[in-house]
């Protein structure tokens, strides 16, 4: 491997000495490093007349997989830009571990960059590409091939290193974009959506590897993504972007289980938003009176607030079961392996749906499509939200 990289064809300048098409950063060495705190303070970024960073503040951990979540558009790659040092915002500061790297040129912030297209250089071998980083920051020699060869095995791609990107998989393509951003031993990882170009199952299987990664060497990670469930699955904390702004942050439980907003309920994971109709018969305890926020609120009150539950907090009963509850008709079943689906309704095509999901596992009657059925709610798995500002309300006894 170490005749093959010394001779290889020399790659191109790019981005003052970045390590990849676009690219990245780090520092020389062997072993790993600590990870990163990196403060993100008041950040604000416009493209002409469009605002797409409002004055945005976030604490990312030493050593965190911390994920941007949040639809296009929302300014996650503009910050992830922003930090990476491509982009330079129009006020705020960016900080690592207390000090301002807002004047460091990307190749001397410490961050390796993992894009969401594979961006390997076509006439480049795999040891490489990998090599790239490494070579513009002067390692050469034993040096240079021991770290490639660790970098390699590191993203289970060993032995490969002769082969030509067009010789390889989708996979294992975005795996030498991630062997080269760890190459150069960086304190920080940034991902912007990497596994976007793959197909679900190989998505699973990276965003796995990622998180054992991280874990494994101690690094700091910012992870792009708008995929909700890919967040959920793999963030120590998340970020909930909107228009540049955020919304939320916290633990993955924690935003799946206490959406401070109606945006952020929504976006995260599915929701069902009740009519008022719907939630008086699901949510007996609404329609009598609650107490919200400290006050008594009148059931037609809680009623013109935004309810809302999630599909496994839906319990399917037979019609005739019990006096309370929601009526309605199973209009579509899905098995999706493990988890089965309902939507239950009127068949009138302007008429309120609501989804039921349940594990197999789980206990409980099966209907059919047309089937009659009758809903409850779970107790204490409501949510309530303001109507208007759509900030998250908290139900009393």
């Amino acid at each position: 491997m170490s005749a093959d990289i010394q001779s290889g064809a020399s790659a191109p300048d790019i981005q003052s000495g970045a390590s990849g098409p676009g690219t990245q950063s780090g520092a020389s060495g062997p072993g790993t490093r600590s990870g990163a705190e990196i403060a993100l303070q008041g950040l604000e970024k416009r493209f002409g007349a469009l605002e797409v960073l409002r004055g945005l503040s976030l604490q990312v951990r030493p050593g965190e997989l911390f994920t941007l979540l949040g639809p296009s558009g929302c300014g996650k790659t503009t910050l992830l830009r922003i930090l990476a040092g491509f982009e330079r915002p129009d006020a705020g500061d960016v900080r690592a571990d207390g000090s301002s790297i807002l004047h460091l040129p990307p190749h001397r912030r410490g961050m390796g960059v993992v894009f969401q297209s594979h961006a390997v250089f076509p006439h480049l071998s795999v040891a490489e590409n990998v090599a790239f980083g490494l070579r513009e920051r002067g390692v050469s020699g034993a040096e240079l091939a021991a770290r490639v060869a660790t970098a390699l095995e590191r993203v289970r791609l060993p032995g490969l290193g002769a082969r030509r990107p067009d010789q390889l998989s989708g996979g294992q393509q975005q795996r030498v974009g991630l062997a080269r951003a760890l190459a150069i031993e960086p304190r920080a990882l940034l991902l912007d959506e990497p596994l976007s170009s793959l197909d679900a199952r190989l998505r699973v299987e990276l965003r796995e590897e990622i998180r054992e990664l991280v874990r494994a060497l101690g690094l700091t990670a910012v992870y792009v993504t708008h995929d909700q469930e890919e967040a959920l699955a793999i963030s120590d904390r998340i970020a909930v972007l909107e228009r540049g702004e955020a919304l939320q942050v916290g633990a993955p439980a924690e935003l799946y289980g206490r959406p401070a907003t109606r945006q952020v309920a929504a976006f995260v994971g599915r929701m069902n938003f009740l009519t008022p109709d719907q939630a008086r018969a699901i949510w007996p305890a609404a329609a009598a009176g609650a107490t919200v926020a400290g006050a008594t609120v009148a059931g037609a009150t809680v009623a013109g607030a935004t309810v809302a539950v999630r599909p496994e907090d839906l319990l399917l009963e037979e019609p005739g079961s019990a006096a309370e509850g929601l009526a309605g008709q199973v209009l579509r079943r899905s098995c999706l392996g493990s988890l089965t689906t309902w939507v239950i309704g009127d068949p009138g095509p302007d008429a309120p749906r609501l989804l039921v999901e349940r594990h197999r596992a789980s206990a409980g009657p099966d209907p059919a499509e047309g089937a009659p059925v009758r809903l409850r709610m779970r107790p204490g798995s409501g949510h309530l939200f303001d109507p208007v500002s759509g900030a998250r309300l908290e139900p009393g006894p």
